[in-house]
């Protein structure tokens, strides 16, 4: 399904220059050309996959969301129709190293922006990323989970994004500030750091392609996840900030299960490998849920949500994503 918006709206996204930051701006410049963004980051993107980036509106300003006058006077003065919150610490194995730094950043920034939109008296709608982390130990019978699926965060990262999720409620429901919360499942997709599973399995294949390593390293692979395009999920968001719901919460996620082993698997296949798989130490969670598929139904009946991409596809992007970074110079 191809739209494009005939009204240009400003957008201030919080972490653009991460994943799935940099695949939203793609979608919005697709999608709605002539909006206006303002994006926030600690580090500066090149933003090179953008076409014609010149032509784009694009104001970036570096800097922390912990500082509150910074976030405070951007919606003062750029006064957004969208915030869409990304800035986060989100790998789970770093909040189990860092949970205090990871719990206090996450929760806090959420904060001063919600804060600052308040205080600001703009209606822009916000949307409140959360993670299927909340969830936590789900047993099989819950599954598929639902938004009205019990929360039980088994991991500092999990605590924070309940934490967040609840800061959200309590803003849309007694102070009226407009914001729409995920809790979204697995992401996938070209870009994606290799900290996360899929990334890494196929930036070690494309290695062992080039005679850079002769083993796969990875953390457990029985585990079942429900894996989604990243560019399917930015699409999602963009859908839910005009559609979703005020104060409700929304499964971006594929409604299919997947075990590591397969996925793997089929990267093998499409790579043309066999390499012998081995435990790296420290890739296993101290808690982990071994099955975790959600259910899309919310979110496909209240905006008409519809996936694009299927497994096949997105695992075919990584590996090249990872084989173009290899054949320009190399991978580190």
């Amino acid at each position: 399904m191809i739209y494009l918006s005939q009204v240009n709206m400003r957008y201030l996204i919080t972490g653009v220059s991460g994943f799935v930051g940099g695949h939203f701006l793609e979608h919005i410049f697709a999608r709605h050309p002539g909006s206006d963004v303002v994006g926030v980051d600690t580090e500066r993107a090149k933003f090179d996959f953008l076409n014609d980036l010149s032509k784009k509106k694009i104001n970036f300003h570096r800097g922390s969301l912990l500082n509150k006058k910074l976030i405070s006077g951007l919606i003062k003065k750029f006064k957004p129709d969208y915030i869409i919150n990304l800035a986060s610490y989100s790998s789970v194995a770093y909040s189990w190293k860092r949970p205090a730094e990871c719990f206090i950043n996450n929760t806090g920034i959420f904060l001063n922006l919600v804060e600052s939109a308040r205080k600001s008296k703009i209606k822009t709608k916000i949307l409140s990323v959360g993670s299927s982390e909340e969830y936590g130990i789900v047993s099989k019978k819950n599954i598929p989970i639902t938004e009205k699926s019990r929360l039980n965060p088994a991991n500092p990262y999990a605590a924070a994004r309940a934490a967040q999720e609840r800061i959200s409620r309590i803003y849309a429901d007694g102070f009226k500030v407009p914001i729409i919360c995920t809790r979204s499942f697995n992401h996938i997709g070209p870009r994606q750091k290799d900290i996360f599973a899929i990334s890494s399995f196929a930036k070690q294949i494309i290695e062992a392609k080039s005679g850079k390593r002769k083993e796969i390293t990875c953390g457990n692979l029985k585990i079942v996840r429900d894996f989604m395009d990243v560019r399917d999920v930015v699409r999602a968001y963009d859908l839910l900030l005009r559609k979703g719901g005020i104060g409700q919460v929304y499964n971006v996620c594929s409604g299919r299960g997947y075990e590591l082993s397969e996925i793997l698997g089929m990267l093998q296949k499409k790579a043309g490998t066999n390499l012998p798989v081995t435990a790296g130490p420290g890739l296993t969670r101290l808690v982990d849920s071994p099955v975790i598929i959600g259910s899309p139904e919310k979110l496909e009946r209240e905006t008409g949500f519809r996936r694009e991409y299927t497994l096949s596809n997105s695992l075919k992007d990584v590996l090249n994503y990872w084989d173009g970074k290899q054949k320009k110079g190399g991978i580190t």
